[in-house]
C-alpha cells in the first residue's frame, strides 16, 4: 500500500471509501441493473424467480433508515427453511446493486438480503460535484463504518423476527460484501481494531457461519492486520483480480492489499480466487467493467464459486469447491486455500 504523508485521522478510512468511490461506481454514476438472463444477471433459469421484495425499514434506536431487498428462491426450490446471505454494497451503491449475485443465490435455493447503507449509498452522487469529495470523506468516517455493521445486525434481527422468519434457516447465515462492503462483512465476522492500544467494541454477529469477501481493502491507519483479523474465525472466501486496483491522486491500493487481508484472516478454512486482469468495479452490476469479454465470464465463475463455497460450509460437501479451479483455469491467475476440516 502506498499513501502520501497524511496524519493518522486522515489515514484511517476503513476501506478508504473516497478511493473506493472512483473505482466502484464511477463519478456520479450508478451501477447498471441487468435483468434476469443477461450477461451479468445470470442464467436463464433465474427468469422464473419471484420478484425481489423491498422494505424500507427504520431502526428507531439509531434513528437510521435501513432499506433492504430480499431475493427468495421459488417455492419449488424451497420446501423448507433456506440458507441466507446478507450482502453489503460498496460505497455509492444501493440495495439494487449486485443483482447478479442475489438472483443467483435465489436460483440455488438460498435467500439473499441486500442492505442499503444510507450514510454511504447512492445519495452520495446527488448534489454539487464541487462538494462530492466532502460527501465521500464523510462517508469514509469511522462512525459510518460502524453504522454499516449495525445495519447488518438490525436487518437480521428484523427479518428473523418477521413474517418470513420461518422461511430462513437461522443456523445457515453468511455475510458477503464488495469493497467497503467487504470491510463491513469482516467486521461483522469478527474483525476488531484498536485505539491507543485498546481493542474497540466487538461488532461480531455470532449468527454468521461464513463470509464472502470480494475486493477487500485493508483497514487503513491500522498496521497490524493479523491483530485486526484475528477474530475472524468463520470460513471465508476471498475473491479479487490481478487488476483489482484503486487508484486516485495520492492513493493506491492493489492486489497486494487484497492478498494481505486474506493472509491475515484467522479462519481455519479460507480460500482465495484471483482472476487474471479485470478491475475493481468488475464485481458490480456494470456490464463492461474489466473488459466486455472477461466481465461475464468472471461473474459466471464467481457465482459458481460462491455456490460451491456455500455447499462446503453448510452441507459439508467440498467436491464442487475442489473442482472449481480446473473448470476456470483459463481466467484464473491463481487459486489457493487452507481447510483444516470441511
Amino acid at each position: 500500500m502506498r499513501l502520501l504523508p497524511v496524519n493518522r485521522r486522515q489515514c484511517l478510512r476503513w476501506g478508504s471509501a473516497v478511493a473506493l468511490a472512483a473505482a466502484t461506481i464511477g463519478a456520479r454514476g450508478q451501477p447498471q441493473s441487468p435483468g434476469p438472463g443477461s450477461a451479468a444477471g445470470g442464467a436463464a433459469d433465474e427468469q422464473a424467480l419471484p420478484d425481489p421484495l423491498d422494505w424500507d425499514w427504520h431502526d428507531l434506536a439509531r434513528q437510521r433508515a435501513v432499506p433492504v431487498r430480499l431475493y427468495l428462491p421459488s417455492p419449488a426450490l424451497a420446501t423448507g427453511p433456506v440458507p441466507l446471505v446478507v450482502f453489503s454494497h460498496g460505497i455509492g451503491g444501493s440495495r439494487r446493486g449486485y443483482s447478479w449475485l442475489g438472483r443467483h443465490f435465489a436460483s440455488q435455493g438460498m435467500a439473499c438480503m441486500h442492505l442499503q447503507h444510507v450514510g454511504s449509498d447512492r445519495q452520495l452522487w446527488s448534489g454539487s460535484v464541487f462538494s462530492l469529495v466532502g460527501r465521500l470523506q464523510s462517508a469514509a468516517q469511522e462512525a459510518e463504518a460502524l453504522a454499516r455493521v449495525q445495519d447488518l445486525r438490525f436487518a437480521l434481527d428484523t427479518l428473523l423476527s418477521g413474517p418470513l422468519a420461518q422461511r430462513i434457516d437461522a443456523q445457515r447465515i453468511m455475510a458477503a460484501g464488495h469493497s467497503y462492503g467487504a470491510n463491513t462483512a469482516l467486521l461483522a465476522a469478527g474483525a476488531r481494531v484498536r485505539r491507543a492500544g485498546q481493542p474497540q467494541g466487538l461488532l461480531a454477529d455470532d449468527r454468521l457461519r461464513a463470509a464472502i469477501i470480494i475486493s477487500a481493502p485493508p483497514f487503513y491507519g491500522q498496521g497490524d492486520l493479523a491483530g485486526i483479523l484475528a477474530g475472524v474465525q468463520i470460513p471465508t472466501l476471498h475473491v479479487t483480480a490481478t487488476e483489482d486496483v484503486i487508484r486516485i491522486p495520492g492513493y493506491f491500493s492493489g492486489l497486494e492489499d487484497r492478498e494481505a487481508v486474506f493472509e491475515a484472516t484467522a479462519s481455519q478454512r479460507k480460500w482465495l480466487a484471483v482472476f487474471e486482469g479485470g478491475s475493481h468495479s468488475m464485481f458490480t452490476d456494470r456490464l463492461g467493467a474489466g473488459g466486455l469479454a472477461l466481465n461475464p465470464r468472471v461473474k459466471a465463475a464467481t457465482r459458481e464459486l460462491a455456490s460451491a463455497f456455500a455447499r462446503a460450509v453448510f452441507e459439508g460437501d467440498s467436491r464442487d469447491l475442489a473442482a472449481w479451479p480446473q473448470r476456470h483455469q483459463q481466467i484464473l491467475a491463481r487459486f489457493s486455500g487452507f481447510a483444516a476440516v470441511v
